[in-house]
């Protein structure tokens, strides 16, 4: 976001501004970033495209204050985070005798102490600093069904929710996990990359990420671990004590949020809206995905579906993450075949472990959790919240400091901190925004809580 305002600030804005987040979007609309679009202009230009987001029912997510501001990337399978995986030590956790990966509070509480015990990590936890966007998602620790006005309110994971009976019980974990040695003592100075080389050289018990056929870190990880066993955590941990339930955040029913440039001239808007348009076309999009038959994938004669050759070094090399950064503004995933196949295709490959199997059933999980209303979808507003633009960046840099004391405080002066920060918290611009995220809800200028939500 800084990065943005310095080229809006220096007359420099790219053709194509694009997030996955609706708030930094509406915050660029704010702002006066973006130019305002005719749709039926873009449906000429761009017609696959358009029509990807009419069949998608895209449509109603365009447009803020009556304006359209906005083109939508597609997101297949959008109520599930089967891309985004936890990877835990199991042979740690078979020397402390457990054949299963575990899935209360009270037995994760019994498995780290044990760990601790038997030598194989001082802090298991790990943990790094939290960056603020994105930080504490605390949807396992709200109560269900939840009121359309507490859930418009709370908003999405641009501002962390301190004040809330969730972050509550949240930050409790926290703190008794901190104060149970089990997090890194140094985590509010540690960086994600030191996160994950701690993980990688064998000092803590998980680490996270997306997949995808190639995994660095995870090569990393068995060449520094040899023999190591690791397993992927599945849903459904909770935690009876501070009453959570298996709830989680699901992706938006879209992909890539995607404006252009107010000052963008009408030559550079139609050359964006083309390459979007040819992006999407499937051959060009396959290429894009898969690279070079015979080089960078091969042909499962069986299945006649490609498969990443893990291990591709060529000058036919893609980029990070099958060169994502191209063709995200067209979808957010790969696509081949039925969702198994696609999870086969994406699952991390060339590793002593194979954990397709263990991502499929993380996928069916998720999927029969948001059927059963656990699958959360944040509000998203059709105007900007002004008090969001004013006041996130304050508040994030609040939440940490606060989130940190809470975090590192002795256990009995955790109640009386969290009522003194909550305060300064709404007084510093919380309370404001929440005021008017409902008021844009009671204006109807938001979605509605799904029915099975209620």
């Amino acid at each position: 976001m800084t990065d943005y305002a310095l080229l809006a600030s220096s007359d420099e804005l790219p053709t194509i501004l694009m997030e996955y987040d609706y708030p930094k979007t509406s915050l660029w609309a704010n702002e006066g970033y973006l130019t305002t679009f005719n749709m039926d202009d873009f449906a000429k230009v761009a017609p696959n495209y358009y029509n990807r987001m009419v069949e998608s029912d895209q449509l109603a997510y365009t447009s803020m204050n009556g304006e359209t501001y906005f083109a939508l990337g597609a997101r297949p399978y959008y109520d599930t985070n089967y891309s985004w995986q936890t990877f835990v030590r199991m042979d740690w956790l078979k020397q402390v005798g457990y054949d299963h990966v575990p899935l209360t509070r009270a037995e994760y509480v019994d498995a780290m102490t044990k760990i601790q015990e038997a030598g194989l990590s001082k802090n298991p936890k790990g943990g790094a600093m939290i960056t603020g966007v994105g930080s504490d998602q605390n949807y396992a620790y709200r109560t269900y069904p939840q009121t359309e006005e507490d859930w418009a309110k709370s908003g999405d994971v641009n501002i962390p929710q301190l004040g809330s009976d969730a972050n509550y019980k949240l930050l409790q974990r926290e703190n008794q996990d901190y104060n149970l040695g089990f997090t890194n003592p140094e985590y509010y100075i540690t960086d994600s990359e030191t996160e994950k080389a701690n993980f990688i050289n064998g000092s803590s018990y998980i680490y996270y990420g997306y997949i995808s056929a190639n995994m660095d870190w995870l090569n990393s990880f068995y060449e520094q671990n040899p023999g190591a066993e690791l397993a992927i955590q599945p849903m459904g941990v909770v935690d009876e004590e501070g009453g959570t339930v298996p709830a989680y955040r699901t992706n938006n029913p879209f992909g890539m949020i995607v404006g252009f440039s107010s000052s963008a001239s009408e030559d550079e808007l139609k050359a964006a809206w083309m390459y979007m348009e040819w992006m999407s076309q499937e051959d060009v999009l396959f290429t894009m995905q898969w690279g070079v038959e015979g080089e960078t994938y091969t042909v499962d004669p069986t299945t006649n579906l490609p498969v990443s050759v893990a291990d591709y070094a060529g000058d036919k090399k893609q980029g990070y993450n099958n060169s994502v950064d191209y063709w995200c503004i067209a979808t957010a995933t790969k696509n081949a075949g039925t969702i198994e196949d696609i999870i086969k295709a994406s699952a991390p490959q060339g590793l002593p472990q194979d954990f397709t199997q263990d991502i499929i059933n993380v996928y069916y999980q998720q999927k029969e959790l948001a059927e059963s209303g656990y699958g959360i979808l944040d509000v998203i507003f059709s105007v900007p919240i002004e008090a969001e633009t004013e006041f996130s960046g304050v508040l994030q840099e609040k939440y940490k400091e606060f989130r940190d004391k809470l975090v590192m405080c002795k256990p009995e002066e955790f109640d009386a901190l969290y009522k003194k920060y909550t305060e300064e918290y709404l007084k510093a611009g919380y309370e404001e925004v929440m005021n008017q995220r409902l008021q844009a809800y009671q204006d109807g200028n938001s979605t509605k809580l799904p029915d099975n939500q209620k």
